[in-house]
């Protein structure tokens, strides 16, 4: 058995920074799925854009801040509050058309295919994220790119404002 649950540990690390910045993804929903049995699951899933209660313009109002966005970079900014609010939206699509089902009347088939479909739409909106916040984090000096690293780095560990509050 340790061996099916450490797949999901691998992957919950990088998914932790994707939902801070607005893939908007199901971190704690996702892995709190794993422990919990399948009544609870849906309500798990009602949070699948909210991370620690923020929205999606809440994020991105808080990592355009902390990033410390300058008015020369709002075009580029632009694409990337973009990605991260279709990442939002389709993620609340699909959890909203897996809600067609009780999860209580789901098969464990039925369970990891729906699994499979949010863990695929975490991949795809990293891509699409990862897209846009490259080509702003190219074009930033090395002062902010320091930020911006800074910013991921502590973002699994819920202080991703701290970067912001510290210059």
């Amino acid at each position: 058995m340790p061996s099916f649950t450490r797949p999901f540990a691998i992957i919950s690390a990088p998914l932790a920074v994707a939902a801070l910045v607005g893939t908007t993804m199901l971190v704690s929903p996702m892995t709190a799925a794993l422990a919990q049995n399948s009544a609870t699951k849906a309500a798990a899933a009602s949070g699948a854009t909210e991370t620690k209660g923020e929205t999606v313009e809440q994020r991105v109002t808080n990592l355009h801040a902390a990033l410390k966005i300058t008015p020369e970079q709002e075009g580029t900014w632009k694409a990337v509050a973009q990605a991260m609010r279709e990442n939002a939206a389709n993620m609340d699509t699909l959890v909203a058309s897996n809600r067609t089902k009780a999860p209580q009347t789901m098969t464990a088939v039925e369970d990891l295919k729906t699994y499979q479909k949010v863990a695929q739409a975490h991949v795809d909106g990293l891509k699409n994220l990862i897209s846009a916040f490259g080509t702003l984090y190219d074009a930033m000096p090395d002062v902010q790119k320091k930020i911006a690293d800074q910013v991921f780095l502590t973002s699994g560990q819920g202080t991703a404002a701290s970067p912001a509050k510290q210059g």
